[in-house]
């Protein structure tokens, strides 16, 4: 079984191929040949060691993969020889809030990952994918996309409503379309001319370039009559939160998922307060939350926004193209 493993040193260049006998399951568990994986930007900070640098090593990288079950072990019952699955980010939540112990359980960082041939999982750490997906796009789910559902679907939002989207990464793209089949206007930024074109096919309303317009709340504003919109989902982090408490109406949601920009810098929290604003951390979401959105992708036939797959001994090239910033939507590894 070929693996990459983090050893020693962190670093994109520090990722080990190595070899490990095939596994078999225990009781409870499945085994799956893992057919495809994809790139989220935890895991640049994992293989760099910026993630927890605590970390024990080896680990295998990356928590999103889908592929077939190839056997399963005593008592399994979820799933069958077979199946196509993908598995959940977090092994352990399965439903209700998050808790210490189920973040602990998050694939490729606390524990082993997806980058790999074959890997064993508990059943209830799995999900059936959708039958018009192929396996990369099966793969971009566990996180990017069931982030953005839960920022997105699971913030309860309304027809009709103003959704601003910073960026067009995996969890920005997902959160347009999910958006969209939600009958929400969607609005989104990026500093390139040409991934806003690709974004207004896709459905946004409203692009504005953040290069060109540099303070892009005054813009929201102007779009949304002064008012605002109903829900930011802000993937900036501290050097763009400021702009979207400015550019969220009152009363309104901000679903706080990443750091693009860094976490150092000052957030006055005075307007937070006097508008009212609801800003909620997300952190991917629970194995039901998966399924339901695995239910919306199947009804609506929705496809990931894949920019390009890379063979399994380019790993290393693969998160050098994340880091380059150069894509549009998911990234992904074919095993």
């Amino acid at each position: 079984m070929r693996v990459f493993e983090i050893r020693n040193a962190f670093g994109i260049d520090n990722l080990v191929l190595s070899e490990r006998p095939q596994p078999s399951p225990g009781h409870g568990q499945v085994i799956v040949k893992v057919r495809a994986v994809s790139l989220n930007y935890r895991d640049i900070l994992v293989v760099k060691g910026l993630y927890n640098p605590r970390l024990p090593l080896p680990r295998i990288p990356f928590s999103d993969g889908a592929g077939d079950v190839v056997a399963v072990g005593e008592g399994v019952k979820r799933v069958r020889m077979g199946d196509r699955v993908a598995g959940i980010f977090m092994q352990d939540w399965l439903a209700g809030e998050p808790t210490d112990a189920r973040a602990k359980s998050a694939l490729g960082g606390e524990i082993d990952g997806m980058l790999a041939e074959y890997t064993v999982l508990h059943e209830d750490g799995v999900v059936h994918i959708p039958e018009h997906l192929s396996y990369e796009e099966a793969a971009t789910l566990p996180c990017a996309a069931v982030t953005a559902w839960h920022a997105v679907i699971e913030s309860r939002l309304k027809a009709g409503a103003n959704v601003l989207v910073l960026g067009t990464g995996g969890v920005s793209l997902f959160a347009l379309q999910f958006a969209r089949i939600a009958g929400a206007r969607v609005i989104i930024t990026s500093g390139s001319e040409e991934k806003l074109a690709r974004a207004k096919k896709l459905g946004a309303a409203d692009c504005i370039n953040y290069r060109t317009v540099p303070d892009w709340h005054n813009r929201v504003l102007e779009v949304t009559d002064g008012v605002g919109v109903d829900l930011v989902v802000e993937v900036g982090g501290a050097g763009t939160l400021p702009q979207s408490i400015n550019a969220v109406r009152r009363g309104g949601v901000i679903s706080l998922i990443g750091v693009l920009t860094g976490t150092a810098g000052q957030i006055n929290p005075l307007p937070i307060i006097m508008k009212g604003i609801q800003v909620k951390g997300i952190f991917v979401g629970s194995r039901e939350m998966f399924e339901a959105m695995n239910r919306a992708i199947s009804l609506h036939q929705l496809h990931p926004v894949i920019d390009r797959v890379f063979p399994f001994d380019e790993t290393g090239e693969a998160l050098r193209y994340m880091e380059s910033a150069a894509h549009f939507g998911k990234i992904c590894i074919r095993i």
